[in-house]
């Protein structure tokens, strides 16, 4: 499929079909897709978490997930997350197959880019999430599947759930699978002279 199609073909969609599985070659073609997106310095800060036992996912919609039906019907179900201190955990791995004097540069920035600035981290750990996220679903789109991202879930009892590591951050969940139902119209998207500005505000 073309990117510019997958890009206006993508929605969220809401139901599931709960008997389609995705091959274990689809899965993983979905997976190496979406470690393609970039990453600031290369730091590769996401951790993805698969919602795979069909009583934890049981257990995240009831309890944790508003009763979203996605959480148990999709195929497959992603939990991103993120190590706010990859920066700092062994940097040089980041730049492993990259010239000498370019990885020596680069992982010598990161310390003082980073060192200090925990908002910055976060910040950068959570951009890392939405790039990686997006290339997921487009990704799927382009096999034909169809996605949902989800934020409307209780964070912290998740996190305490799947036991998140101190050091790491909660993103949204992405499911995959077969859609059943056409979503809504698209609402709207806002003019591009409201969103763009040239220069400055």
């Amino acid at each position: 499929m073309d990117t510019i199609d997958a890009i206006y073909k993508r929605r969220a969609i809401k139901q599931f079909d709960t008997q389609h599985s995705l091959t274990e070659a689809e899965e993983r073609k979905l997976l190496e897709a979406m470690i393609q997106a970039p990453t600031s310095f290369n730091i590769q800060h996401w951790r993805f978490v698969i919602l795979r036992d069909p009583k934890l996912r049981a257990r995240v919609r009831k309890e944790f997930g508003n009763d979203q039906a996605q959480i148990t019907d999709a195929s497959l179900l992603v939990l991103f997350t993120a190590d706010v201190k990859a920066w700092r955990k062994d940097p040089r791995r980041y730049w492993v197959k990259a010239p000498k004097e370019v990885a020596e540069l680069l992982v010598g920035w990161m310390g003082p880019f980073h060192e200090g600035r925990e908002w910055l981290q976060r910040d950068e750990a959570q951009r890392s999430i939405g790039i990686a996220m997006q290339t997921l679903m487009l990704a799927a789109e382009d096999l034909g599947y169809q996605s949902c991202p989800m934020i409307g879930f209780d964070i912290e009892k998740v996190a305490e759930l799947i036991k998140l590591p101190e050091d790491y951050v909660m993103g949204p969940m992405v499911a995959v699978g077969k859609g059943i139902k056409e979503p809504w119209p698209k609402p709207g998207q806002l003019p591009l002279e409201e969103l763009v500005v040239e220069n400055s505000f």
